[in-house]
């Protein structure tokens, strides 16, 4: 066994500890508290997501208009939709069976309770910077609780995951896709990926913005659109696919394809590395925006949850499912998804699904860099320092198109887990503020004024940089 197999094999024992005694009771237990305690926002407050998307950014006294939450929620987009919405689900259902898109969602509906909270507090404790505004759980752990070394911590974590171990993996999954589809060799491809990373990395989060807003929408409404077409083709058996989902999701159809563990297992880790949710990265995009009140980026980000999941994922498990590819004893990751496709609408679709997971993929690389960047100011606001992150992040792009699947995958499921758990635990001991915040935007909503908030409208705040104090005409 080689140096990278037994590298392989420690991080999956670690994995499998990790998932099965914490990240289970973490994930659902906070999701389920913060679910009670907000009043079900994710739901309550749908609509609401809606209409504060579109909200142009304010000017703040300086001049600076910043990032609209349109803008911010395409940044986070782009990290969220990626390979785990094409790769991910496959490699959910030829694990753990179809139970395993029933955890997906669960985890999705739950956790989007805890994007809430994180993703509002992030927009609390933002600083300022050359762009604008930037923050995170690195931010809120250092200035809401006091706690720089935890945030330092978080940061390094982080800039691993998001910046060189996740694009390690997007990268992989774009290779193994336009080998399959256009058998070009994946050092080529590699090298190919780097160099366009390269250009856009090195240009600026203005440039990350502009890219990630045209990309994001794009992609995912043509993906949605062809998924929504084999859905109609395949109408009437879209009930016993939900039965068959149910049934696998509590062990009931074992012949299937996965026992329980398996398809709880598999469908938690593939449904966090697609839609974020507690995982802490979202924060680092929601920060971005210049918006009246933190609760409108919560919001925002919560709606970046369903997207990701409810839609995106469902299309690619539809798909997967109602073709009984994930059945053969080869079914493994992006080629699944190829297969499946093909299945409906002709050999074309691997060449389509190559195309598309480039686009997912390569978008996502953008965003999970920019989450490095934003941590790696944190800690220390050094040119040198972002030189050579950038320099490692193309490096791993290169490398994830070459390495082995399986390596990269349980290097990011051991990274995410150590990343949620860190945040987790923040934002339930910060969770208050954020239920204070939504105390005071729902009073605001309720006698029909536009929410606005100050740094003096909860008490015991602590230090934010970027909220005045209210003005004493509205005291």
């Amino acid at each position: 066994m080689g140096i990278l197999e037994t590298l392989d094999q420690i991080v999956l024992q670690i994995n499998d500890y990790l998932y099965t005694y914490l990240m289970i009771a973490l994930l659902i237990g906070l999701g389920l508290f913060f679910s009670i305690k907000t009043n079900f926002v994710q739901f309550k407050y749908f609509g609401e997501m809606f209409r504060v998307i579109f909200e142009k950014s304010t000017v703040d006294a300086s001049g600076k208009k910043g990032i609209s939450s349109f803008q911010a929620f395409t940044i986070s987009a782009a990290s969220r939709v990626g390979t785990g919405n094409l790769a991910g689900v496959a490699t959910a259902i030829a694990a753990g069976g179809p139970g395993a898109v029933f955890w997906m969602w669960l985890i999705a509906f739950i956790g989007a309770a805890s994007s809430f909270v994180e993703s509002t507090l992030a927009q609390i404790y933002k600083v300022k910077d050359k762009d604008g505004f930037r923050g995170g759980p690195a931010y809120y752990m250092e200035k809401g609780l006091n706690k720089r070394w935890m945030g330092i911590i978080f940061a390094v974590t982080i800039t691993f995951c998001f910046g060189l171990v996740f694009n390690a993996v997007q990268s992989n999954t774009i290779s193994l896709a336009i080998n399959e589809g256009f058998d070009v060799p994946k050092a080529a491809i590699g090298l190919i990926l780097a160099a366009l990373t390269a250009v856009i990395i090195f240009g600026g989060l203005k440039r990350i913005v502009h890219v990630t807003q045209i990309l994001v929408p794009v992609m995912a409404v043509i993906y949605l659109v062809l998924a929504f077409v084999i859905l109609i083709m395949n109408i009437t058996e879209i009930p016993s696919m939900f039965m068959l989902i149910i049934k696998s999701a509590f062990g009931l159809e074992e012949a299937a394809g996965g026992a329980l563990g398996a398809a709880v297992m598999n469908g938690i880790k593939r449904g966090l590395f697609s839609n974020e949710a507690g995982m802490g990265s979202a924060p680092n995009a929601a920060a971005t925006a210049n918006v009246s009140h933190p609760v409108k980026q919560g919001l925002i980000q919560t709606l970046g949850v369903f997207v990701d999941t409810i839609l995106i994922c469902s299309a690619t498990a539809i798909i997967i499912l109602l073709s009984g590819e994930y059945l053969r004893a080869d079914a493994e990751s992006i080629n699944l998804t190829q297969s499946a496709l093909s299945v409906h609408v002709g050999d074309w679709a691997t060449i389509f699904v190559a195309v598309a997971i480039f686009l997912f993929g390569f978008s996502s690389v953008i965003g999970n860099y920019y989450y490095g960047e934003t941590n790696i100011e944190f800690i220390k606001n050094s040119p040198k320092t972002l030189f050579v992150y950038r320099v490692a992040v193309v490096g791993m792009v290169y490398f994830g198109s070459i390495a082995k699947i399986s390596l990269v995958w349980d290097l990011a499921d051991l990274f995410m887990a150590i990343m949620a758990f860190i945040n987790l635990i923040a934002i339930a001991l910060l969770y208050k503020i954020a239920m204070a915040a939504l105390s005071d935007y729902r009073k605001q909503r309720k006698i029909g004024k536009e929410p606005v908030f100050y740094s003096d409208s909860i008490e015991g705040i602590g230090d934010t940089e970027c909220w005045e104090r209210r003005p004493e005409t509205e005291k």
